[in-house]
């Protein structure tokens, strides 16, 4: 069943996030171990105002566990959602001038990370989620969808092509290149 994520999902929530964002966790939290990183991050998915909250959040859950997960957000809010990770870095390391890179533009609704737990896949999860995600941008009043996918992930490639995304350029994030992609929904 598709519902919001909870503050107490979070451990089933943050294995998953990392299964979908691998080293970009670094970016985000501004150290270079993957494991202090999530840790980090895992404080973050429990507030309010950045792009990882519980609030940015759905989940699927099955057999009372968090099968699968989507974070999104409006490109309007990227600036803003990732000012705590700056400011935390900043705080906590002096170093000032830290960018991350914006992966979506003002005008569209993000698919920041999806991912679906591997006892969960080939059941239609992620397809789901993705739906639920439009529907959500819809309501949010957004009339585009875009996300961004590794440039050798074939099989997730298939799948947005298959739900009607289109390439639209390559980005860099965390040193490794993407295809974006992007799907006009009706409001």
């Amino acid at each position: 069943m598709i519902q919001a994520a909870r503050k107490e999902d979070g451990p089933e929530v943050m294995a998953l996030m990392h299964t979908a964002i691998g080293s970009i966790a670094c970016s985000l939290a501004g150290v270079d171990g993957e494991e202090e990183a999530m840790g980090i991050l895992a404080s973050f998915y429990e507030e309010e105002g950045n792009r990882i909250s519980y609030r940015n959040v759905i989940v699927d859950k099955r057999e009372d566990k968090v099968a699968g997960i989507l974070i999104s957000y409006g490109g309007d809010d990227a600036e803003a959602l990732d000012r705590p990770f700056i400011e935390r870095i900043e705080r906590v390391t002096g170093r000032t001038g830290y960018t991350i890179t914006q992966e979506t533009r003002p005008g569209e609704y993000y698919l920041d990370s999806i991912a679906v737990h591997e006892d969960f896949q080939g059941q239609g999860i992620a397809k789901a989620l993705m739906a639920a995600f439009e529907v959500k941008a819809a309501e949010e009043g957004y009339d585009r969808v875009t996300l961004i996918v590794e440039e050798y992930n074939d099989r997730a490639h298939a799948l947005y092509v298959k739900m009607g995304y289109t390439e639209d350029g390559v980005l860099e994030v965390s040193g490794h290149l993407y295809k974006r992609m992007v799907k006009q929904i009706s409001l």
